[in-house]
């Protein structure tokens, strides 16, 4: 197949469309990155900005907007909150230390920048980026200075696994909201991207890191080694005689990732109204496979771990405020979109795409690219690129929607600087200067997301 171009209906232009877009665009990055006001009442505000300039009645802009945040939160939200319980249990019931210390410690010293890619993508699949960032670093220190390896030929290999897998894999919130957005096939979308995942975490991990180390060479500070012993102490202490089996721990991670890739293959093999396709698509269906997961957990992390029914309620629980801002975000984000949907700017743009001649893969990437540069927010990217697109997939059949899905999500990840608090994350935590941080984790950032574009177009050939 060829790259997948656009084909869509003659819009009806008007001469408000365009800066009404492009105001609220502006007003949302001015907001959050001059004013530090939070993407929540950004995207609020560039919402009732673009109604205004494009001359919808406010109760038209209003209602577009309560519609698009209520569709958005029913959507994702549910999802979004049984992966952060499900993260919870597995990192209080040392679930993520029995991969860690399984992965590593069977790898020679030459593979294990290998070894850590791989643990940060299994970590990276049901965890946001930060909180697996906090939970991966003490092990990154301890690796680092037992193998006398470069803090950033083991550490990055590691980052790569858990940004990829952030920014293109469901259920992280962005890919959520993309095919959420863009109608695209949720298990469909899994499938392709664990197919660009795994050699875009090759390429930007393990390979960068070869050439990153020799750029940014830094070992371990003292600090934060004496913290890693102390916590990795305290950890095998309290829970090492508890800890579920490393072939228990993958099975429940994997087991919501099999369940949505089983219904994607039923649906593609299997005749409608056949009884396994029945069967495979009701426990395949996100909501009910996440949830199979997380009580599935409360089994193997909660009680295989030795935790009581109060530990398992109490990590559940606290799993919930930290994704409160997360799910406001991505919520407005839904009302953005369909406010620009509502004034028609989709139209006009699906008409200036097919007469350009321009991919539509491609467009989306740059589209989330530029947000991405401006705002820092891979989540924001990620919404406001699908809100712009999701009228251009009405010619586009399922694999090609879920292509989509991942070209932005690609080019959320483009080089993360000194607006994205991940970058100053990763700066803190690895005791760099910022030209370190750039030449490191920001050019990372940037080989994933040209790697995963890359990836996507070549499967776009095929699909």
């Amino acid at each position: 197949m060829h790259p997948i171009l656009l084909a869509a209906a003659p819009a009806a232009s008007s001469g408000r469309l365009v800066p009404a877009a492009l105001a609220g665009i502006a007003l949302i990055v001015v907001l959050i990155t001059y004013f530090k006001v939070h993407p929540f009442l950004s995207l609020t505000l560039g919402a009732l900005l673009v109604g205004g300039i494009a001359g919808l009645p406010m109760s038209d802009t209003i209602d577009a907007f309560g519609k698009g945040f209520g569709d958005t939160a029913a959507g994702v939200g549910a999802l979004i909150a049984l992966g952060a319980m499900f993260g919870k249990l597995l990192a209080d019931s040392g679930g993520a230390d029995q991969i860690v210390d399984t992965i590593v410690g069977r790898s020679r010293r030459a593979f294990l920048p290998w070894a850590m890619a791989l643990v940060g993508a299994l970590i990276g699949l049901p965890m946001f980026f930060e909180i697996g960032l906090v939970l991966l670093m003490p092990v990154i220190f301890l690796v680092a200075r037992r193998s006398g390896l470069s803090l950033i030929a083991v550490g990055i290999p590691a980052l790569a696994g858990l940004s990829a897998m952030h920014g293109l894999v469901p259920p992280h919130p962005g890919p959520l909201v993309a095919i959420d957005a863009l109608k695209a096939d949720l298990g469909l979308t899994l499938g392709f991207g664990v197919l660009v995942a795994i050699p875009t975490i090759a390429l930007s991990g393990p390979v960068f890191a070869r050439y990153a180390a020799r750029w940014v060479d830094v070992m371990p500070p003292h600090l934060y080694i004496d913290q890693a012993e102390e916590e990795e102490k305290s950890a095998e202490d309290e829970i090492l005689r508890h800890r579920p089996s490393f072939p228990i721990t993958l099975a429940t991670v994997l087991l919501p990732v099999v369940l949505m890739l089983g219904k994607a293959i039923a649906d593609i093999t299997l005749d409608e109204g056949d009884g396994v396709r029945t069967v495979l698509d009701n426990l395949g269906t996100p909501l009910i496979a996440l949830l199979i997961a997380v009580v599935v957990g409360m089994f193997t992390f909660g009680l295989g771990a030795g935790m009581n029914r109060r530990s398992i309620s109490a990590s559940l629980t606290e799993s919930l405020p930290p994704i409160a801002g997360i799910l406001l975000i991505v919520a407005a984000g839904g009302g953005f979109k369909q406010t620009l949907i509502a004034t028609g700017i989709g139209e006009l743009v699906a008409d200036w795409v097919k007469d350009s001649g321009f991919s539509v893969l491609f467009l989306a990437w740059l589209v989330a690219v530029l947000i991405r540069l401006a705002t820092g927010s891979a989540t924001v990217a990620t919404v406001t690129a699908a809100g712009i697109l999701a009228p251009l997939t009405g010619s586009l059949d399922s694999g090609e929607t879920s292509l989509l899905v991942l070209a932005i999500g690609a080019g959320s990840l483009f080089f993360s600087h000194v607006n994205d608090a991940g970058f100053w994350l990763v700066k803190e935590y690895f005791g760099l200067g910022v030209g370190q941080t750039v030449k490191s984790w920001s050019l990372m950032e940037t080989v994933v997301s040209v790697c995963g574009l890359v990836f996507v177009l070549l499967l776009s050939t095929v699909v």
